[in-house]
């Protein structure tokens, strides 16, 4: 997806797949024409919308690339990354963010990991390590991302241990009752984007 705006209204999963019109994977998908529709607006809605309320450009990329590093989809990255650094984020909260994203993924984290209800799913119990950002990349980073971060992490990674006190961190950093909903969003759509841009990509094959 080279020199694609991060904020361009093409459609962001045929630009992450490299889907051209006219090709079988374009009518592939021409096939679901409202599912495209509504995750093209689905990414408008998270990444410009119109109407912003608390959460800014910044913190919706920094989130965003947080959380597309956290499950490895290089190209997805890259495209967060550059709507990071198109969003006006300084030079310095950028590489904190790399750095973030690299201890994060320095943890065995292959997740999910957690713990069910007593019931039939307990034995699908598994434990996993958590993860927090440290204390000098907190800094830079700010306590609303860092907060943020340590929750995508949790959502990504052990979705089953949320829990009050997981938000209650997110509030007590500075972040609404609608700015976690937000965030929860922003987790939620990364994880269906990167998974169907992943199953779009093995439809086309070697490239």
């Amino acid at each position: 997806m080279p020199g694609m705006d991060p904020g361009t209204q093409a459609d962001v999963i045929d630009a992450l797949t490299g889907i051209k019109p006219g090709s079988a994977l374009d009518a592939l998908r021409n096939r679901r024409p409202d599912a495209r529709d509504q995750a093209q607006a689905s990414y408008r809605a998270l990444f410009a919308p119109e109407i912003p309320g608390e959460v800014t450009a910044t913190e919706r990329f920094a989130v965003a690339a947080f959380v597309a590093g956290l499950h490895g989809d290089a190209e997805t990255a890259a495209f967060y990354a550059a709507g990071l650094a198109a969003s006006g984020a300084s030079a310095e909260l950028r590489r904190a963010i790399e750095t973030a994203i690299a201890a994060a993924k320095a943890v065995e984290a292959r997740g999910p990991h957690g713990s069910f209800p007593a019931g039939p799913l307990s034995r699908e119990n598994t434990t996993g390590p958590t993860h927090r950002v440290a204390a000098e990349t907190r800094d830079a980073l700010g306590s609303r991302l860092a907060a943020a971060f340590d929750h995508m992490h949790l959502l990504v990674f052990h979705p089953r241990d949320a829990a009050p006190a997981a938000l209650q961190a997110l509030l007590d950093a500075g972040w609404s009752t609608t700015d976690i909903v937000t965030l929860s969003q922003i987790a939620a759509f990364l994880s269906f984007q990167i998974r169907v841009v992943a199953g779009l990509r093995v439809l086309a094959g070697p490239g």
